[in-house]
């Protein structure tokens, strides 16, 4: 699964469990996606049962996705899974590589939260 499957997947989790439908339309402005990515990875992870389309409700011209039941499950794994990768490489590290990487990320994220809004991207 991709970083973009996951990230709709999640989306559409978060949605269904407020009880609100995402439309493809919703699902693209999430993801920062045009149509035709949207539809492209609509169509992969519908093959892949993790998600349906649906009738809008309220909106005869329009559809909704759901994610299925399964989808919840395979998020889950996913995440699972790349967690325990990420906790060992980094418990092999010896103290000094991880001191290194520990200062290297404080530097990287004061660098983030220093920026100034003229420095950000509109």
């Amino acid at each position: 699964m991709g970083e973009n499957d996951l990230r709709a997947l999640r989306f559409l989790l978060k949605r269904q469990s407020g009880g609100v439908p995402a439309t493809p339309a919703e699902l693209g402005a999430e993801l920062h996606l045009k149509s035709s990515s949207v539809t492209v990875m609509l169509d992969r992870l519908t093959i892949a049962g993790w998600v349906a389309r649906q009738p809008h409700p309220t909106d005869r011209r329009s559809l909704v996705i759901v994610a299925t039941p399964g989808a919840d499950e395979e998020v889950r794994h996913t995440l699972q899974a790349m967690h325990r990768r990420m906790l060992a490489a980094a418990g092999e590290l010896d103290p000094r590589e991880a001191e290194v990487v520990r200062e290297f990320l404080g530097r990287m994220a004061a660098a983030v939260e220093s920026l100034d809004q003229r420095d950000s991207i509109s």
